[in-house]
């Protein structure tokens, strides 16, 4: 119904902005992602996705069109509401939310505030097959990274001394390197950790 509003940024704070636009002024929910990036503007642009049930009207603002599309995938889980999807959002960027779902890593997914085990891994089970449809294929539609790289190599040796799968670990390195390809084999080998 309504594809975003478009006005001066009169209020933001982290869970929230206030955008006027016509003349009015439309109180919108955001996410930490989409806060970091209009907190300094003064005229905003904001994807929205708008509630309507029995009790409450509701605006979901979102930076980028792709932020909003994921919103609206989580919501579409059974059990997953508004602002369960905006903590995940605040907790995760779009990019590690692709790569938490395409390595189905439901347990670093529970680490979001409010977000049990099962719900985690039913978002997982519900959305891997989706993300395909938003152009992110099941190898996660990043820049390439060499698998002859001696830092992936490295890190993905020593992943495996520890006792993880080698394809868990090629995924979730290739990742690591694909955001931030400067990593050192021991921060990789640690953020790895983190999401294995």
């Amino acid at each position: 119904m309504y594809e975003y509003i478009s006005g001066q940024l009169t209020e933001v704070a982290p869970t929230y902005a206030v955008v006027e636009a016509g003349g009015v002024g439309y109180y919108v929910n955001i996410s930490l992602q989409t806060f970091s990036a209009i907190e300094h503007d003064e005229n905003v642009r904001l994807y929205v996705h708008f509630v309507v049930r029995e009790d409450v009207q509701q605006f979901y603002g979102f930076a980028t069109k792709f932020e909003r599309e994921l919103f609206r995938r989580l919501i579409s889980v059974s059990g997953v509401g508004g602002n369960t999807a905006r903590m995940i959002l605040s907790t995760y960027s779009p990019t590690e939310l692709k790569n938490i779902i395409a390595t189905e890593n439901a347990v670093l997914l529970k680490n979001v505030k409010g977000l049990g085990l099962k719900t985690a891994q039913k978002i997982i089970v519900e959305l891997s097959g989706k993300m395909l449809e938003l152009g992110v294929d099941k190898d996660l539609a990043l820049p390439m990274v060499d698998k002859e790289n001696p830092i992936m190599k490295e890190t993905v040796a020593a992943l495996i001394m520890l006792g993880f799968q080698k394809a868990a670990s090629e995924k979730v390195v290739k990742a690591l390197l694909a955001d931030s390809p400067s990593l050192s084999v021991e921060e990789a080998v640690r953020q790895a950790l983190r999401r294995l």
